[in-house]
């Protein structure tokens, strides 16, 4: 069956924009700069993957309309907005360069990203917690899917073993491991909560999208690495060769260019395979996972 994934696309990433704005406008923040900094943040540029796949995986359990989807993923991108913020500091990647354009703390100063950062993160969590018309138990499993994903569990986790492992050897397990805490579980967290947002998610179905999830977050980092040493920075839209200029570990740096590509395909594979009880209604998901590994920023 044909599927138009890139109208698909442009129609997500207009929904999640819309919901995005919405949820910046209910911040009520009063002061000009910093609001200025979080939509600056949460705005610009970038592919909404995230988002994108909380609509897809509400559209594999049969409802992706609801308004309750679309502020799941606001949420979920505020979060990784936050996280791309705090990432870019000097304390932490010192990137000057993200989605094409300046980090945060480049275009306004340290500080103003930093309060940024931390203000995107709790709008997150309001965005959820402040629902309409939504069962309070939903709510409350929205939150703490996101809550998981994002804390000292999952992706702070992540970047702190990021961080530790800068000049050091480290093994494929632990980069795998790394990296689906930094990455994946946000990635199995924005699946989840579409499933749970559209308020009709099986049991087998949540544990299917959780394999899929698995696979999908490793494929976009491996991916990322092989970008990070084979396209340029106009491309990308960040600094190319990053990653070395680090000396971080990662995916080429451990197993070579082409058996990096190979993994890249494997967890490919391993995406459509972990569908199979799904019909046409995870056609969105199929074509995400292809994206993934044949995307080329």
């Amino acid at each position: 069956m044909s599927f138009d994934f890139p109208a698909y696309v442009q129609r997500c990433r207009e929904r999640a924009d819309s919901a995005i704005a919405k949820a910046l406008a209910k911040s009520q923040c009063p002061q000009k700069r910093l609001l200025e900094a979080m939509s600056y943040s949460a705005t610009n540029g970038g592919k909404r993957v995230r988002p994108l796949l909380v609509m897809a995986g509400a559209e594999a359990c049969g409802n992706s309309a609801s308004p309750t989807v679309d502020s799941a993923a606001a949420a979920i991108e505020m979060m990784h907005a936050y996280s791309l913020v705090h990432d870019d500091l000097p304390a932490m990647d010192d990137d000057k360069l993200r989605r094409g354009l300046p980090t945060c703390h480049i275009a306004f100063d340290e500080a103003t990203a930093i309060l940024a950062g931390d203000a995107l993160q709790s709008q997150a969590f309001s965005e959820l917690a402040e629902l309409p018309n939504c069962p309070d138990k939903i709510k409350l499993r929205l939150i703490q899917e996101l809550a998981s994903a994002a804390g000292a569990a999952g992706m702070v986790a992540g970047q702190a073993i990021d961080l530790a492992s800068v000049n050091q050897r480290i093994s494929l397990a632990q980069l795998e491991q790394m990296h689906q805490l930094k990455t994946g579980r946000i990635i199995r967290a924005a699946i989840r909560m579409g499933a749970i947002a559209s308020g009709r998610s099986q049991a087998s179905q949540l544990r299917a999208l959780d394999d899929y999830a698995d696979a999908i977050g490793l494929a976009f980092q491996v991916q990322d690495d092989i970008l990070d040493v084979t396209a340029d920075t106009a491309t990308l839209g960040k600094q190319q060769g990053a990653d070395e200029e680090l000396n971080k570990p990662t995916y080429v740096s451990l197993l070579g260019l082409e058996a990096a590509k190979d993994k890249a395909e494997q967890l490919r594979q391993d995406a459509h395979q972990a569908l199979q009880e799904f019909g046409p209604e995870a056609l969105a998901l199929r074509a995400l996972a292809d994206y993934i590994v044949q995307r080329a920023h």
